[in-house]
């Protein structure tokens, strides 16, 4: 959107000044950045006080955590046994023409 740049802003703001007062910001800092879920933002020492722990052992935890809480949604019986047969034909498909 044309906004999302925030050149209204860019314009409000004097030479010198600061953006953290502005609208623009204020409405938009807490969901506009980024965060990584296995980046570590923390020093080398207070990192190691953590753990230590590296981006492959932090994924492992990830998805470990994210399996052990994993419940499966409610669904109509009907629904269910026409997503299994499509998924068991679709399979059948599949294999009689691995090329495709």
């Amino acid at each position: 959107q044309e906004d999302d740049l925030g050149f209204e802003a860019i314009k409000s703001v004097p030479a010198g000044g600061h953006f953290f007062g502005a609208e623009h910001t204020m409405s938009r800092y807490t969901t506009a950045f980024y965060q990584p879920m296995l980046s570590n933002w923390q020093n080398y020492g207070a990192w190691q006080e953590a753990g230590g722990k590296d981006a492959l052992e932090r994924a492992t935890e990830l998805w470990q955590q994210a399996l052990h809480d994993y419940e499966e949604p409610v669904m109509d019986a009907a629904i269910r046994e026409e997503l299994d047969a499509y998924v068991a034909h679709r399979r059948e498909e599949i294999a009689a023409n691995p090329e495709a």
